[in-house]
């Protein structure tokens, strides 16, 4: 079964007014309340809403998420390694995805000088790359999500899918002991897993802190996942070996 338009515009209202009432989407769509509330009712159980007194919002986890440059600069020594590592697994000629993360953001600012193709959905990263005339640089679009300084939704998924990947760096708010890797958005989450599926290798970057924090909503699993580069206080590195996924401790 096609995906209907009507919950993809449902989705773009939602990412640009956080909330939004039945009434609205009602008057907005020309359809009745009853028909919205079957939509909603959908995006709800695939996770991409939640529901309360008669509107409906994104679902994303509730504490507000800092901005990408804020965050870059927590645990900034554990992601200098983490990235320093993640460099030496790109090499020349290479497609390589970045998502929108703290730590993707300093990756891209050692990829200047390479000779490769980046495609990313982050506004900061691809400012960090536009004066680089050693890479491509390849954006996706979408709804614009100011809090991740990134570009997700339905039009960014679709933009991906279209693609192929050598190489893809995803990140991730919380790991947990089960081999899960969460983000805080569940939209945004529907981005990296389309990433991961149109690459050949599938690397979270993660420092340690990232092991059993609370987060939303999960993207991958382990056997989605090939390499995990983290740094050397992540104690559980052999529980995801057992796992299937190649643990590299920086």
């Amino acid at each position: 079964m096609g995906r209907n338009p009507r919950h993809d515009k449902i989705l773009s209202l939602l990412q640009n007014f956080r909330q939004i009432s039945v009434a609205d989407l009602t008057d907005r769509f020309g359809v009745s309340q009853v028909t919205i509330r079957k939509d909603l009712t959908l995006l709800e159980e695939q996770g991409l809403i939640l529901r309360s007194h008669g509107s409906a919002r994104l679902a994303q986890a509730i504490n507000q998420l800092s901005t990408v440059a804020t965050r870059k600069e927590l645990y900034y020594d554990e992601k200098k390694r983490i990235t320093d590592k993640a460099l030496e697994l790109i090499q020349e000629g290479d497609s390589v995805c970045i998502d929108a993360s703290s730590t993707n953001l300093l990756l891209a600012e050692k990829m200047r000088s390479l000779p490769i193709r980046v495609v990313t959905n982050s506004l900061e990263i691809m400012n960090t790359l536009s004066q680089s005339s050693d890479l491509t640089l390849t954006t996706v679009g979408g709804s614009f999500r100011q809090e991740a300084s990134s570009f997700i939704g339905p039009i960014a998924e679709d933009a991906i899918k279209q693609l192929q990947f050598d190489i893809a760096f995803i990140g991730a708010t919380g790991i947990t002991k089960e081999g899960e890797f969460l983000t805080h958005n569940t939209i945004e989450g529907k981005v990296k897993k389309a990433m991961l599926e149109a690459s050949q290798r599938k690397v979270i970057l993660a420092d340690s802190s990232k092991f059993e924090a609370r987060s939303f909503s999960k993207f991958a699993h382990a056997e989605n996942v090939d390499i995990l580069i983290t740094d050397n206080k992540f104690t559980e590195a052999e529980l995801f070996r057992d796992l299937g996924i190649e643990v590299i401790t920086v």
